[in-house]
């Protein structure tokens, strides 16, 4: 949505209209489902996607001529081998496409006030309906009455690199490419700096013995531990293991982690807490180069957020999650 908004403002400001398309809802078997958005103007796709294929296609063909009508619109997208559209997919899609004249200010201050709640990590509710201003709520829950779509604001989840060294130098840009916040901490001034990680939203100089002092950890966070030795790990995983974390991932080979693990228990760490720990981090794809890393543990990431988020969204609506 950061992506989105920053694209939008800066065509408005260049004094374009555009079209924003946001699924409303999705049957059936679907590239994107609901809250995918993408942003047209009159060269076409700026920024986003609902899936590609046909299906945008169309989404694109139509944002084109309601940038030529001036208006908004809802429309459904089929998406069945041999219907409206030719795909295989097997499935629908509504799409609300909302006219956006580049002399809006209503549009353009809800640009700025999304960004500057995605940079501040504020939630809030954003409500997009057809030929209406935007607004945006403080509490609401997802909604799609035909008309009217409302949509949370993304807080983006972090991850926080202990470990400055060539897996994150690798990893940070991967991270930040599929949607994650980036932190990085190493007790090293030259493996911690914002020259070093210019995509990491925080980069920050201390000791592993106490990073809590320059950085705070909430139960949201993703930690992935990659420091430059045994004692190290120890220190960062005895404090991780006590506070509740979204994950907490190690690298390093089994010896390490039997070595850092013998040491975690005299130090008092419960076994549950051992457990949770994900290590060697990862999928296993039998990654070697520190890129290679970086895409493996990306994927696990990526995985255990959609997991996350598939708990959350059930227990919203008061349903057991299926995962």
């Amino acid at each position: 949505m950061r992506t989105m908004f920053e694209a939008l403002l800066a065509l408005l400001n260049q004094g374009e209209d555009a079209v924003l398309a946001t699924v409303a809802s999705a049957q059936g078997s679907t590239p994107r489902g609901a809250g995918s958005q993408l942003l047209a103007g009159r060269s076409g796709l700026l920024a986003g996607t609902i899936g590609g294929g046909p299906g945008e296609a169309q989404a694109l063909a139509l944002a084109a001529e309601l940038l030529k009508e001036g208006k908004s619109a809802v429309r459904r997208l089929e998406l069945r081998h041999g219907g409206e559209l030719d795909s295989v997919c097997g499935g629908e899609q509504t799409v609300l496409l909302q006219f956006i004249p580049h002399d809006s200010a209503s549009w353009r201050a809800l640009a700025r006030e999304v960004l500057e709640r995605l940079e501040a990590r504020r939630g809030g509710w954003l409500v997009l309906e057809a030929g209406a201003d935007p607004v945006l709520l403080e509490e609401a829950g997802p909604a799609w009455d035909g008309k009217r779509l409302v949509l949370p604001l993304p807080k983006g989840e972090r991850v926080v690199i202990f470990g400055g060294g060539h897996c994150a130098l690798a990893l940070v840009p991967v991270l930040r490419s599929v949607g994650f916040r980036v932190a990085v901490f190493d007790d090293r001034p030259e493996f911690a700096s914002e020259e070093r990680f210019p995509e990491a939203e925080t980069v920050v100089c201390g000791r592993y013995t106490d990073f809590a002092a320059g950085l705070e950890l909430t139960e949201e966070d993703y930690a992935v531990v990659m420091t430059s030795g045994h004692s190290h790990d120890f220190e960062v995983e005895e404090q991780l293991l006590r506070r509740p974390l979204a994950y907490v991932g190690v690298m390093g080979s089994r010896t390490k982690t039997a070595y850092v693990n013998g040491k975690l228990r005299e130090a008092g760490v419960p076994e549950e807490a051992l457990r949770r720990v994900h290590t060697p981090i990862g999928t296993a794809i039998k990654a070697v180069t520190p890129e290679e890393i970086a895409v493996s543990i990306t994927g696990e990431l990526i995985y255990e957020r959609a997991l996350r988020r598939e708990a959350a969204g059930a227990a919203e609506h008061g349903c057991p999650s299926h995962l």
